[in-house]
């Protein structure tokens, strides 16, 4: 694998086309031999590794919705490439300017959701945690420009994952901080992320902030009820499992993360990537838990369909190796329209002013890497 070569698959990109450059793997796949639109866990995982040996295909790629018994989107492309590390390609990205914006729901309407979930969660209920998300779409003059958009999205977020999968009716493209799991051999990572603070303003507000990242109690336990539900949905697979002690952080262009890398070996080789994001996904990091009561919360407070936002994008090859990734700071384009997703994780102790700053600030990341001025 080569950096060259992956800066070529980035400028490669076409409409209609697959790719996540991540920091590891670069992967561009184009056209459709077959697409498999799956709900349940190991018919998908079987029919995909059925159609791969089929075909002959190197690898197939796709997305998994956020709902379950929504149809999966998974492509077996006619062509797919595999190359190093992300790289953007040498150029000035263009800046984006929207004739108009809307917040869906509006703020003070996101603020008021936060204030009936962190009800819920102090008065009694089985419910411990639930991610509430909001929408900030935006109108363009012309349609938006999918190739000259992802290599500035590789730029600006060099530490994730950039991601354009095209799904029926709109492509969606993000920056994702968040590795859902990998599969090389018998070794398998996850590692979740959980716990949130926007970036300083200047290097000292940065460093406090960070720190104060670390100490917060809050914080903390919204990142142990991830990282515990996550090695719970691991260990029937893994005959071992790592989870270190305490969570690390890792930083975006816009926000501080708390981060743990977990990882196991696998307990039966033909267990894929792809079976194995299936049922490590939803995580609380993107729903809560317990996950029905969180999904129902879910349908309740939030006034949008997320259809594929807080899903997963990725690949597996013909020998289950393969890596997917949590589909947040991210959009839906559909023409001249954008369509942004930002969430934010709420506990008993959550502020609502601060959740809503929260998703401000994640907003932000593919907002800077389009030039666009912030919400």
């Amino acid at each position: 694998m080569d950096n060259s070569g992956a800066a070529s698959l980035v400028a490669g990109y076409r409409p209609g086309d697959f790719l996540l450059a991540g920091p590891e793997t670069t992967v561009h796949a184009r056209g459709g031999q077959a697409v498999v639109a799956e709900t349940d866990a190991d018919e998908l995982a079987g029919r995909v590794a059925k159609l791969l040996l089929d075909t002959g295909a190197p690898l197939a790629v796709g997305a998994l919705p956020f709902l379950p018994g929504a149809a999966s989107h998974v492509v077996i492309p006619e062509s797919a490439t595999r190359a190093g590390p992300a790289v953007a390609p040498a150029g000035v990205p263009p800046r984006w300017v929207p004739v108009e914006r809307r917040s869906v729901p509006s703020g003070s309407a996101y603020e008021a959701a936060v204030s009936a979930a962190v009800r819920t969660l102090r008065n009694g209920s089985e419910l411990r945690k639930v991610v509430l998300a909001r929408t900030l779409e935006l109108d363009f003059a012309a349609p938006v420009d999918l190739p000259g958009l992802l290599p500035g999205l590789v730029r600006a977020n060099p530490r994730g994952y950039t991601f354009a999968a095209e799904l029926p009716d709109t492509t969606l493209v993000g920056a994702t901080p968040e590795l859902l799991l990998s599969r090389r051999g018998m070794t398998v990572t996850a590692n979740p992320l959980a716990g949130t603070l926007p970036r300083g303003a200047d290097p000292a507000a940065d460093r406090a902030n960070a720190a104060a990242l670390l100490a917060s109690a809050k914080n903390l336990d919204e990142h142990r009820v991830v990282v515990d539900a996550v090695v719970e949905t691991m260990r029937p697979f893994c005959t071992a499992i790592s989870v270190p002690e305490r969570p690390e952080l890792i930083r975006t262009p816009t926000v501080w993360h708390l981060s743990t890398r977990v990882t196991g070996t696998l307990a039966d080789p033909d267990v894929s990537s792809l079976r194995l994001a299936a049922a490590l996904h939803p995580t609380p990091a993107i729903c809560g838990t317990p996950t029905a009561l969180a999904r129902d919360t879910i349908a309740e407070l939030e006034p949008f369909d997320r259809g594929f936002y807080s899903g997963v994008v990725g690949w597996c090859d013909a020998s289950g190796d393969g890596e997917w990734v949590v589909a947040i700071r991210c959009a839906e384009v559909a023409g001249s329209r954008m369509r942004l997703f930002a969430g934010a994780g709420i506990m008993p102790a959550s502020d609502p002013a601060a959740e809503l700053a929260e998703t401000s600030a994640k907003f932000g990341t593919l907002l800077g890497a389009f030039g666009i001025d912030p919400v």
